[in-house]
């Protein structure tokens, strides 16, 4: 397995060029399964999230290319991928190909919603439980479908088609709600989603879907009304700009100080960790590049925050903010309310030095003056990058290990800090 050998010390200066969100390219790939025509998506990100989920949808018949290199483009350019479902080959999506990706239980509603039925495994072989479904089979049961779950395997059933009607999450689901989007776009009459999630990766997939001819109004609040299509077509897109790579690359500058550009992203995208980071001591200032992070001399503050949905404190910044404040002057208190088990960062940032103590869903924070190299151990996708932050500031070298989970979301992570003064490297496995 690969690792990343980083020697901590150096402040980061320059241009990062953020790229296409993860969040929003997989169910805007997962969407090609509405319409028989072509769906082409540009800024899409090379993750390896995204060629997993590729893979997945090839086993329902989506035929998937990507367009070679342009001229005058640039490494930081995102893909463009043409993805076109002409014939729908199978509607079971295995265990062995779900278990590797949560998202992709999302190929539930646009199977459903074309042929009819569906059969796909519950993500990672659990039932409904930590990190449920129950809401996404809800959504859809209202919306007419029949629902058994058998040996592991959501089983839904809407023979004569789906009908629009009422869904009210009982408390936000981004899943639940691309679901909900994807199966009302070509239901029979009209839908109401309320408590919709609001992320903006929710507008981009709704964004999308109208341009496919769906009929989607009020993406982005927490009221959404789709009115049904007979069907969709096919449409040019282009992938929104990752705000968590943003808030990532925002936050590893205001832990090792210096001056950079996060081009290609807009501060709406990122307003509450970016107000996080100014209370932080951190200087941030917008423009029509992009928005630009400095700080220069001033010690980190300690900052409360909690995560929160949309437009809240994201809980996938959650980690790369406790890493932050493990420099902090004084104490700091964050909380997690997204996400139960979501601390498995703690551990590992501890052997770099860190003071933290859990105390329920919160972890409270205690500043060090410094922080020592140590191997640590990635643990999940966003766990992975809170120990490259505080490598980046730790003394000597840290070795994070298992660092395919950082590949999963962040695209050429290593390239980008390294372009912008970082001692960080590669290590091949």
């Amino acid at each position: 397995m690969d690792r990343i050998q980083i020697r901590g010390g150096a402040k980061l200066n320059g241009v990062i060029p953020i790229s296409g969100a993860k969040n929003a390219a997989l169910p805007l790939m997962i969407a090609s399964l509405l319409t028989d025509q072509m769906l082409t998506l540009e800024n899409l990100p090379r993750l390896a999230d995204v060629n997993q989920l590729a893979r997945i949808l090839g086993n329902h018949g989506v035929d998937y290319s990507i367009d070679g290199k342009r001229v005058g483009e640039e490494a930081a350019s995102g893909q463009t991928a043409h993805l076109r479902a002409r014939t729908i080959v199978d509607t079971t999506a295995p265990y062995e190909l779900v278990s590797k990706m949560r998202a992709s239980f999302w190929v539930i509603a646009p199977l459903l919603a074309r042929m009819g039925e569906a059969r796909v495994s519950l993500p990672g072989g659990c039932a409904i439980g930590t990190r449920p479904v129950d809401l996404l089979l809800m959504a859809l049961e209202k919306l007419g479908a029949t629902i058994e779950i058998d040996g592991g395997y959501a089983v839904v059933k809407a023979p004569k088609g789906l009908v629009g009607g009422e869904i009210e999450f009982p408390k936000v689901t981004v899943g639940g709600t691309h679901v909900a989007l994807m199966a009302a776009a070509t239901a029979r009459g009209s839908t109401l989603i309320e408590n919709a999630a609001r992320e903006p990766e929710v507008a981009d997939l709704a964004d999308c879907l109208n341009k496919m001819g769906a009929r989607v109004r009020g993406a982005g609040t927490s009221t959404i009304e789709i009115q049904g299509v007979a069907r969709l077509n096919g449409a040019h897109h282009r992938v929104l700009p990752d705000r968590i790579e943003a808030g990532t690359y925002a936050t590893a500058v205001a832990m090792t100080g210096g001056d950079i550009l996060l081009e290609g992203v807009g501060e709406d995208l990122i307003k509450r960790p970016l107000e996080a980071l100014e209370e932080a001591g951190v200087t941030i200032v917008g423009d029509n590049r992009g928005v630009r992070i400095t700080r220069n001399g001033a010690g980190i503050d300690a900052v409360d925050v909690a995560t929160a949905p949309f437009p809240g404190f994201p809980t996938d910044l959650q980690a790369q903010f406790m890493a932050l404040m493990t420099r902090a002057r004084g104490t700091s208190r964050i909380t997690e309310t997204i996400f139960e088990n979501r601390f498995m960062h703690v551990q590992e940032l501890a052997r770099l030095g860190a003071h933290i103590k859990l105390e329920g869903d919160t972890a409270i924070v205690d500043g060090v003056d410094r922080l020592r190299g140590a191997p640590v151990m990635a643990t999940d996708l966003r766990a992975s990058v809170s120990l490259v932050i505080a490598g980046l500031v730790a003394e000597g070298e840290t070795t994070v290990n298992r660092v395919y989970h950082l590949d999963r979301g962040f695209e050429r992570l290593e390239e980008k800090l390294g372009a912008c003064g970082a001692d960080i490297i590669r290590v091949p496995g």
